[in-house]
């Protein structure tokens, strides 16, 4: 079942207020009535909070809608008091609120009296709302129309949409919403530590388990990765070049040569790439020089989190994307850019065709942009649709039936061929295994060692597995082969 579609963002929101004619700030709208209608006028002010200096101004504001397509009030009150607790609010953590409580507000609509039904929490448990609610979701991940995980996130999201609800005064409820449980939460700190604290629950709380397996030929870093073998790797930038798509071509060879996510490569910026004489330096892995490129907080380079790091870009890359800011190709996605959007201080390196960014860096995207005049957010999606639309499909036709990777597939990649190459140095005794779990972790950004070791022993692990998995059959063969002796057409 295909869900509707119940949100709508607004390219600019400024929250304001009605005043009086001699209130400061005030700004008159007059509304025009028509030829022989006298005009309507109304005096509003925007919003601003003294103590904080500052007003409440969005851009990409979600509203929710109901089954009309008018805006849901309560709602997107919920998002808009949220946004208002927030001084550098990221507004895809609102987006996807929006969704859960969009897809809330389009089951209530599906009920009889949904008015009502937002409110009723009668004696029996399981007809109060809430509990409703989370029976429909079950059905929903039974019939495998959404996962487990957006069952829990949507619930979840609807237990803090009703506390607001309460805290908010605009209903006390005649029976309890949930109820409440507490368990104790144990976990490892990076150093090794151990601590554990006391986190409260509800009981309509969904169980998503996580279904892992060492042997699935996935990499549980920030979501399970797929390293791409050699061959595909290959296939799929021979891809990006035969299609004529330059961009996309040089920001999956930058995310296969340094680890780089998508949010990175795509924020990387002319002036990273414009010195026809960097400095190099030795690589980690001892073959070849690289340029230390440093990426997070203050260097314009979008990175998880924020945190801090450098990317060991190799000299080849370095010199590929140099020649690339000094093509014609280049300049002219650069003068489309200024055309459409003005000077910009600190140009993006990738541009698309019609000069605009691939992505908005999250310091960029928090400033308020007065004149925004697009509904949707840039999170790379036009290398999402090329890979989709182009390089999927071209692999799919010329060399792999079934073929499929996301762009974090090429971090995972890059990974492994990092391993490869210090596990042959390891074996050649140049270097020692912990010295190589060391620049792995270096060279991967890892927290933690053991994401780390996940790399180091993954082909070995799939070694093994396919082996064992392979003397089986042999053996399963055997036993069928002796079976279909003793089996007859008339049998």
């Amino acid at each position: 079942m295909k869900e509707l579609r119940r949100k709508v963002l607004l390219p600019v929101f400024q929250l304001s207020e009605l005043v009086d004619q001699d209130a400061p700030r005030a700004i008159e709208r007059i509304i025009k009535q028509g030829k022989g209608h006298s005009t309507l006028s109304y005096r509003y002010r925007f919003v601003w909070d003294e103590e904080e200096g500052r007003g409440y101004n969005y851009n990409l504001f979600p509203v929710i809608l109901d089954r009309r397509s008018a805006p849901w009030i309560f709602g997107t009150l919920f998002i808009l008091s949220q946004l208002e607790s927030e001084t550098h609010p990221v507004m895809a953590t609102f987006h996807a609120r929006a969704d859960d409580l969009g897809a809330f507000k389009e089951w209530l609509d599906s009920q009889n009296n949904s008015e009502e039904l937002l409110f009723n929490f009668p004696k029996p448990k399981l007809r109060r709302t809430t509990y409703r609610f989370r029976g429909f979701l079950q059905q929903q991940i039974r019939a495998r129309e959404i996962g487990p995980r957006t069952a829990k996130r949507r619930m979840g999201t609807v237990v803090s949409f009703y506390k607001w609800l309460i805290w908010n005064n605009y209903f006390t409820p005649e029976y309890s919403t949930w109820e409440e449980k507490e368990h104790q939460l144990s976990f490892k700190l990076a150093d090794g530590r151990q601590l554990s604290k006391t986190v409260g629950s509800t009981d309509l709380s969904i169980s998503a388990p996580k279904a892992e397996s060492d042997f699935d030929g996935t990499i549980q870093d920030g979501g399970k990765l797929r390293p791409l073998t050699g061959q595909e790797q290959d296939w799929l930038l021979e891809a990006a070049e035969v299609k004529g798509n330059s961009e996309c071509h040089l920001l999956q060879l930058f995310m296969l040569g340094t680890g780089a996510r998508i949010e990175s490569a795509c924020t990387l910026r002319v002036r990273h790439f414009s010195d026809p004489g960097p400095r190099y330096s030795k690589s980690l892995t001892g073959e070849g020089d690289v340029y230390r490129l440093r990426a997070g907080p203050g260097t314009g380079i979008e990175t998880k989190s924020n945190k801090p790091g450098t990317f060991q870009v190799p000299r080849v890359v370095y010199e590929l994307l140099h020649t690339y800011v000094l093509s014609k190709r280049a300049e002219l996605r650069r003068e489309r850019y200024v055309v459409k959007h003005g000077e910009h201080p600190d140009i993006y390196l990738f541009l698309t065709s019609q000069g605009s960014s691939y992505y908005i860096a999250k310091e960029e995207s928090q400033q308020f942009n007065p004149d925004l005049d697009r509904r949707y957010a840039k999170n790379g999606q036009p290398v999402r649709q090329f890979i989709k639309d182009h390089a999927i499909p071209y692999v799919r036709e010329n060399y792999k039936e079934g073929f499929f990777y996301r762009p974090h597939d090429l971090r995972a990649s890059f990974g492994m061929n990092m391993t490869e190459e210090l596990m042959k140095l390891v074996e050649e005794e140049k270097i020692t295994l912990h010295m190589a779990r060391l620049i792995m972790k270096d060279l991967m950004w890892h927290n933690s060692a053991a994401t780390t070791d996940l790399y180091l022993d993954y082909k070995k692990n799939i070694d093994v597995f396919y082996k064992a998995i392979n003397g089986y059959g042999e053996r399963l063969q055997q036993w069928t082969d002796l079976a279909m002796k003793g089996l007859t057409i008339d049998d």
